[in-house]
């Protein structure tokens, strides 16, 4: 470690220092932003959700080598992988400036309607096999299914964020919102698939509020 002053000191390839004047430059469209403009906001919030995704791949990861991944959850985590990568597309539709649309390129760079039917395809597909709750529930029941929800609420903000954007100007296409309104939804049903997978029920919001016998034949 230097003070920064050694003639020496060898620069690092992450910190460009070209940020510290509190800018940050686009993926295209050449000009630099601020770093609390709406759409570093909006794709930063996207940065957030897939960490926080990362979390819950990692527990799915190690609840199979200790052996202890029901078997009804087996392949959420390549699910969850894809769908990290697959926000990796939206935040690069928003790191694009108005002028520079058409350099993004669908399902790539831009969120495309395919993206959203497949989110609803599994949507469909594990709500027909976990039993839902009849009223609002706190998160906590088990480990994964708190991890997922925590997912779930960093979608939420970023599609907040990209809601504001669209607000002060158009998007460049017309799929992102509701690919991560629909994200928000699958994230939601997955916690419940990951409490029963375990054989535990969701807690519900109000106290003596009604708790349904969890089953566990849920396949996610």
């Amino acid at each position: 470690m230097t003070d920064g002053t050694d003639k020496g000191e060898r620069k690092s390839a992450v910190a460009t220092r070209r940020g510290d004047d509190g800018t940050t430059g686009l993926l295209f469209g050449g000009e630099r932003v601020r770093k609390d403009d709406p759409r570093t906001e909006a794709y930063g919030a996207i940065d957030e959700a897939v960490a926080g995704l990362g979390v819950a791949r990692a527990e799915l990861i190690q609840m199979e080598l200790r052996g202890e991944l029901p078997r009804v959850l087996a392949g959420l985590a390549e699910v969850v992988l894809q769908i990290q990568r697959e926000l990796f597309v939206a935040a690069a539709e928003l790191a694009t400036a108005p002028g520079a649309a058409d350099r993004q390129r669908l399902g790539e760079t831009r969120v495309s309607a395919e993206m959203v039917a497949g989110l609803d395809a599994i949507l469909a597909e594990t709500e027909a096999h976990v039993q839902m709750p009849q009223e609002f529930v706190v998160p906590g029941e088990t480990r994964l299914s708190a991890e997922i929800e925590l997912a779930r609420t960093l979608v939420r903000r970023a599609e907040r964020r990209a809601v504001s954007v669209r607000g002060a100007e158009p998007l460049a296409g017309d799929q992102l919102v509701p690919y991560l309104n629909r994200l928000a939804d699958l994230l939601w049903v997955f916690a419940r698939a990951a409490e029963q997978g375990e054989a535990r029920s969701a807690t519900p919001s109000r106290p003596g509020g009604r708790r349904r016998p969890a089953r566990t034949g849920v396949d996610p």
